[in-house]
């Protein structure tokens, strides 16, 4: 039957007696299976919940793999042979946790690569680099290491305000961008401020970002996006 769904999928299933994991065809979501000290298997979407849980990474599922977890340990098989690894890059750029690994590559690191590429293809005269928290804090610090340039705090996020660009209408979009930022006026007045973000959906939180600087007392906003347009589907 999982041959006929089609899309992205990371799935878990519990019965009496066993667990399942399955992954797509196409491998768009990560997903890993771990060992606990104490001989329990544990399935995790992101390597970072094996660590929280002191579990060891035992493998990654691959695209079309099934797992199945029982009283006799695990097995894996494979339900199609028409695979291809196509992880979402997405995940590396704004879903993951910087703690994670993907395939065996680090999250941050990946990240932190993005700002370096990104300082070396557009580079601008600037005092300072400060990222978004918290998804592209790892991409400004790459870039202000390849620039030479201070990493400075110059905006605040409010743990407590979830992803803005999934809120229904712009209305509720710029409101929850306002309840989410903050401006460190100290840090920014006067200051020609490189700002790092990951992406951009709709450009509600860049064009607030900026005003926010302005309104603080930059000289000079200079808004640079980590990763690159998305233009192709990933199959």
């Amino acid at each position: 039957s999982l041959n006929t769904v089609h899309g992205g999928f990371a799935y878990l299933i519990m019965t009496e007696n066993a667990m399942i994991g399955a992954l797509d065809p196409n491998g768009f979501r990560p997903l890993s299976l771990g060992k606990m000290k104490n001989g329990a298997y544990v399935l995790a979407s992101e390597t970072c919940a094996l660590d929280i849980v002191g579990a060891e990474l035992v493998r990654n599922i691959r695209p079309g793999e099934i797992v199945v977890v029982d009283d006799h340990g695990y097995k894996i098989v494979q339900y199609t042979n028409q695979t291809q690894l196509a992880i979402c890059s997405m995940e590396f750029i704004y879903f993951a946790r910087p703690d994670s690994d993907i395939y065996g590559v680090n999250v941050h690191s990946a990240r932190k690569r993005m700002g370096a590429r990104l300082a070396q293809e557009s580079p601008v005269d600037a005092d300072m680099v400060i990222g978004v928290p918290n998804s592209s804090l790892s991409a400004a610090s790459g870039y202000a290491e390849e620039a030479g340039l201070p990493n400075e705090m110059g905006l605040i996020k409010n743990q407590y305000v979830a992803r803005t660009f999934i809120q229904p209408t712009q209305e509720l979009r710029e409101q929850g961008v306002r309840m989410k930022l903050s401006a460190v006026h100290s840090v920014v007045k006067g200051k020609r401020v490189i700002v790092i973000d990951d992406s951009i959906v709709r450009g509600t939180t860049s064009k607030r970002i900026v005003q926010l600087l302005k309104e603080a007392g930059a000289a000079e906003v200079h808004m640079r996006i980590s990763s690159p347009p998305l233009k192709y589907p990933c199959f």
